[in-house]
């Protein structure tokens, strides 16, 4: 089991089972705002879908592959973020991250990306702790921008969102920057 405490408000969780139901109606309330920039949101349609997707994730975790975690803001789920990949040979880890509409606008994103770049770094000894995010998602791309990673570059036509291709820009952090900034 995996729960990180960031603050009084705020901590990551691995989700079981029985938070299917409280992800999915948060996912299918946020359905429009999610859907600008996450090409997974048409896919989740039933509770299922939901319950498959923290299967998948917990596999992952069990694996030592990925963590893909439940953002819990008082108490509450607030969405998901984690790393959606974690490379051991080159200590590379790679962010992603998603709010529920009601929950965007409060800093809950940044105090929970600050502290997955600190475990990885700390906990888990990292080098580098990627993000990548749609060129043309400033709320995305303002998290890392935020937290003085380096903007390293553009993936073409990185990602297919439905019914075009976006491009993604690439946010890299070293241990040693990360370390220095603190």
């Amino acid at each position: 089991m995996f729960l990180h405490k960031i603050d009084e408000d705020l901590s990551l969780k691995l989700p079981e089972e029985k938070d299917a139901a409280t992800l999915f109606t948060l996912t299918d309330n946020s359905r429009l705002t999610l859907r600008e920039w996450l090409p997974w949101v048409d896919g989740t349609k039933t509770l299922e879908d939901t319950k498959s997707f923290i299967n998948f994730g917990r596999k992952g975790f069990s694996e030592n592959k990925s963590l893909t975690a439940l953002i819990l803001f008082k108490e509450e789920i607030a969405g998901t973020a984690g790393f959606n990949e974690l490379d051991h040979t080159n200590n590379v880890a790679k962010i992603g991250y998603w709010l529920g509409a009601e929950f965007q606008g409060k800093g809950i994103m940044t105090r929970t990306v600050t502290a997955l770049v600190e475990y990885a770094i700390s906990e888990m000894e990292m080098n580098r702790v990627e993000i990548r995010a749609a060129e043309e998602n400033e709320k995305s791309r303002a998290i890392p921008e935020r937290l003085g990673f380096t903007e390293e570059g553009r993936i073409r036509q990185g990602e297919w969102l439905y019914d075009h291709y976006v491009d993604h820009i690439v946010y890299g952090m070293l241990a040693s920057e990360w370390k220095e900034q603190k």
